[in-house]
């Protein structure tokens, strides 16, 4: 197992589409127990592969994010191939923050609800419903794999304002960095 490298805003790689995954085998379940490392290490409760320069469709979520606390401890989430076949039109407002902005936080407004189909690690295909927080790190979590991120989903002064904030700790975490 690996802890991988996170891609930082404005990596081209964040905005590629992911492939779809077709070959369910040891690689892909590596994969996913990179991601798993990875998610840990930063204390994220999602984590797309393509944040860490893989191109495939696959993501994991921690199943805090569904159950709250009784989901602490439970395995991860692995989504792979999702697609959303529901999603309410009930929209609310909430933070998000992402692994590949660290430290920067934005309200951003999703459905309160969806329900998703994917296949878990297996290829065997399930549907799984998320409210509230749920809802909202598996859409934000999907975004990632069509290239979509969150700042995309605000207006443009909000926009520049978290592009600002990440530009400022990227610049503490080089700094940080060159320390070393």
């Amino acid at each position: 197992m690996a802890v991988l490298d996170v891609l930082p805003y404005p990596n081209p790689f964040l905005r590629r589409r992911a492939q779809p995954v077709e070959t369910f085998d040891a690689a892909l379940a590596e994969v996913v127990r990179d991601m798993e490392e990875t998610m840990a290490d930063r204390d994220g409760i999602g984590l797309a592969a393509t944040q860490v320069g893989i191109d495939l469709r696959v993501l994991i979520l921690d199943p805090y994010a569904l159950e709250g606390d009784a989901g602490r401890g439970k395995p991860n989430l692995v989504i792979i191939n999702p697609e959303v076949v529901w999603e309410s039109a009930e929209k609310s407002v909430g933070e998000e923050g992402c692994l590949s902005f660290p430290g920067v936080f934005i309200q951003v407004e999703r459905p309160k609800k969806v329900r998703i189909r994917a296949r878990d690690a297996a290829g065997e295909t399930y549907e799984i419903e998320g409210e509230g927080l749920g809802a909202r790190a598996i859409l934000h979590e999907i975004d990632h794999l069509e290239g979509v991120v969150m700042i995309d989903h605000v207006s443009h002064l909000t926009r520049r304002r978290a592009l600002k904030k990440h530009q400022r700790n990227q610049k503490a975490l080089t700094k940080e960095s060159e320390g070393d």
